[in-house]
């Protein structure tokens, strides 16, 4: 559907700029810094953002108002030698809802396991199917995660193309990285990092997941202007999903990563609900999030 309408866009928009998918904020921060000239992290941070925002990922077209927005937020945590370092990695993508000024976050995940090479006289470039630095297919990784998420959230299972592009990235990787198990690429890590992302999220049984993606959005939140209810009744609906997927797929890392995107969000919308949604949100939400069950005390009351 988000293709038809960005295409119908198009034909009908005289003179309107095209424009890139995303508009992202990117900061490096540099609280341990200790060696390094902090230019090259200004060049550094200079350069990501040019990459995400003026790519093109995909061949569609967007206008300004239709870019993805997002933050990512890159901190140094070692300088592993002058131009190695070690960083937390936080990234936060968001979408519109139909008919309000309310946005929903997609994405909203820190990634402990980023160790990158920069050099300020070297472009920070990515082209599809080569492996150029980890830095790069990282950020690329990720790109193309949040264009699957976004895509599945208006069609369903439209992020198919994305998901790939994202599994690609892994798959022309060094097998030095994929052996190694701090690395953020391995199948052999704890089950909570790049690898597993996109296992998660293609694996036959996170359908159902992807399938309350789109309920949850589409048939929900971009309802809530005009059908409140009806809207709350589909989310409510998306969620059962999600539960069944955390009951066939017990750990999954895509339910964690929905419980820390929209944990706020649910709760804000279910403590105007009936007691029976109340009670359903409840239980459901604090089985797929049982770490945090604290968060989800205000939905009861």
């Amino acid at each position: 559907m988000k293709s038809l309408l960005l295409s119908l866009l198009a034909i009908f928009t005289i003179h309107g700029l095209q424009a890139q998918e995303f508009r992202f904020e990117v900061k490096i921060n540099t609280p341990r810094l200790q060696t390094a000239d902090p230019a090259i992290f200004l060049a550094l941070e200079a350069q990501v953002q040019e990459l995400i925002n003026n790519r093109r990922w995909t061949n569609d077209s967007y206008s300004e108002h239709e870019r993805i927005q997002g933050n990512l937020n890159l901190t140094i945590r070692e300088e592993l030698s002058a131009t190695t370092f070690r960083a937390d990695l936080d990234i936060q993508a968001i979408r519109p809802v139909f008919g309000t000024n309310y946005e929903t976050t997609l994405l909203n995940h820190s990634d402990k396991e980023v160790v990158f090479e920069f050099e300020a006289s070297r472009p920070v470039v990515y082209s599809d199917n080569i492996y150029t630095d980890n830095l790069t297919s990282i950020i690329a990784f990720y790109m193309y995660y949040i264009l699957g998420l976004d895509y599945d959230s208006y069609s369903l299972y439209g992020g198919d193309a994305f998901y790939q592009l994202a599994n690609e990235v892994i798959n022309v990787l060094p097998s030095g990285f994929l052996a190694d198990k701090n690395s953020g690429w391995s199948s052999s890590a704890n089950g909570r990092n790049r690898y597993f992302m996109i296992e998660n999220i293609l694996s036959p049984r996170s359908r159902p997941y992807r399938r309350a993606m789109y309920e949850y959005h589409r048939l929900g939140l971009d309802l809530m202007a005009s059908d409140s209810e009806e809207g709350k009744t589909q989310m409510l609906e998306a969620l059962k999903k999600i539960q069944t997927v955390n009951n066939d797929y017990p750990n999954s890392m895509i339910v964690q990563m929905f419980a820390n995107a929209k944990a706020q969000e649910v709760t804000d919308i279910y403590t105007q609900a009936s007691r029976n949604q109340k009670n359903e949100v409840y239980g459901i939400m604090t089985g797929l999030d049982p770490a945090n069950r604290n968060k989800y005390i205000a939905i009861r009351r």
